[in-house]
């Protein structure tokens, strides 16, 4: 008497590790996307950071943060005041900080004699909240303020 076995898998078998193999993969792109999410986070904060050392520079150069007086800036937005936020450098942070995620508020603030002497610049994180710095030198979880500082 002869058995005749035949080598190979049942449909049951090869269902069964395609359907494992899928709950592996949906475990894996649900741990990336959340990564991804925070690498953008730590993108926005970084490129804020350095809009905080450009600023100095920017400040050093013009004798302020502005050259219109306070009267003449308007209350936010990074593109339409006559101040630091037009300068080149600071310009291509703030694209690409507006590519990250979504465009910052920008605000110039502060007297000294006729020209700004303060700003602060916040960014919506892809996470959740916002991130601000300004030219005290804070970095911090908050929105800028309208006296050109963190809130």
């Amino acid at each position: 008497m002869k058995i005749n076995f035949k080598k190979g898998f049942t449909l049951i078998e090869l269902l069964v590790v395609i359907a494992i193999i899928g709950v592996l993969a949906a475990v894996v792109l649900a741990a990336t996307n959340s990564a991804r999410n925070k690498g953008n986070d730590a993108a926005i904060k970084a490129n804020l950071a350095n809009v905080r050392a450009q600023a100095e520079l920017y400040y050093d150069t013009n004798n302020g943060y502005s050259s219109a007086t306070i009267a003449t800036l308007p209350a936010t937005g990074c593109t339409t005041a006559t101040s630091l936020f037009l300068d080149t450098t600071i310009t291509a942070t703030i694209a690409s900080i507006t590519a990250a995620n979504a465009a910052p508020t920008c605000i110039v603030g502060g007297t000294s004699g006729s020209k700004a002497s303060a700003w602060a610049m916040s960014a919506a994180l892809k996470t959740s909240g916002n991130w601000c710095v300004d030219s005290t030198g804070t970095s911090k979880s908050g929105t800028a303020g309208g006296n050109g500082v963190c809130s």
